[in-house]
């Protein structure tokens, strides 16, 4: 995919950050739009600017962990805008928390945010890719897909698995010779509201937690953006978005498993 004008694309988590950004930069390279986040409030807003743009865009409330209100919801696109080109899976949350102490409606809904969001665009949207002829599909992992974190186990846990279905995805595509890309994407700190609107973080913390990721978080969602569909041009199966990204997806390669003695030593001093 050289090019986006015209295209149907479809974006979930679009109310803010990267899926903000996204929907945006579409819009301005001639994309039609289809837009959808839990935050009906959110997508309004952005669902407007991109109209302002010049886009057609359609945008509606979805919560991408429903499996079957996703599943309707790409029959909607597909029968509004005739066909569907390029989607990406970029709704996601955060949960912070030791093992021993998350909660367990907690680590049901992360999951059923990250990873069966992502499988559940990704299985209603496939057959439409395909039938266009020329598709992708993007899935957003993160730089924790590459790595483990303490206190991050549940977050890792569904963008590990983000990675591995993505990946194998991939490769049926080449074996079965659809025209669609798949790729995967490990952003690393994005100045999105993702800390701030992260579960597992009392009040007191919460404040402190988000500006200390503020602080290391250096790419904004708009390069994010960029970066992301400069990948799909390319037919990237892993996209790395920032300079950290590529540093954390050397660590594993270089230290192999001793990655984990340097993480947890950092952890020690920092409040991951």
């Amino acid at each position: 995919m050289r090019q986006f004008t015209d295209r149907v694309a479809v974006v979930t988590g679009a109310g803010s950050g990267i899926g903000r950004a996204l929907a945006r930069d579409l819009a301005v390279r001639g994309a039609q739009l289809a837009l959808s986040d839990v935050d009906g409030e959110r997508l309004s807003a952005v669902v407007a600017e991109c109209e302002s743009l010049g886009a057609k865009v359609s945008g509606q409330a979805l919560d991408v962990g429903d499996r079957a209100a996703v599943l309707a919801y790409a029959d909607r696109v597909a029968e509004e805008f005739g066909r569907v080109e390029l989607v990406v899976n970029n709704a996601g949350v955060a949960l912070k928390g030791t093992v021993a102490e998350m909660d367990w409606a907690d680590l049901d809904w992360i999951v059923g945010v990250n990873f069966w969001g992502v499988v559940h665009g990704s299985k209603a949207f496939l057959p439409h890719l395909i039938a266009a002829g020329e598709g992708h599909l993007v899935n957003i992992s993160s730089v924790f897909g590459l790595i483990g974190v303490p206190t991050q186990s549940a977050y890792n846990a569904t963008k590990f698995a983000v990675r591995g279905f993505t990946e194998a995805l991939r490769q049926e595509m080449v074996v079965a010779g659809h025209r669609v890309g798949v790729s995967c994407v490990h952003p690393g700190g994005v100045r999105t509201n993702i800390a701030r609107d992260a579960r597992g973080l009392p009040g007191d913390e919460r404040a402190s937690a988000a500006k200390l990721f503020d602080r290391v978080a250096r790419t904004s969602p708009e390069r994010a953006a960029r970066t992301i569909l400069r990948g799909v041009q390319r037919d990237r199966a892993r996209i790395l978005v920032g300079p950290d990204a590529y540093l954390i997806d050397a660590l594993p390669r270089v230290l192999s498993a001793g990655y984990q003695r340097l993480v947890a030593g950092v952890a020690k001093r920092l409040p991951l």
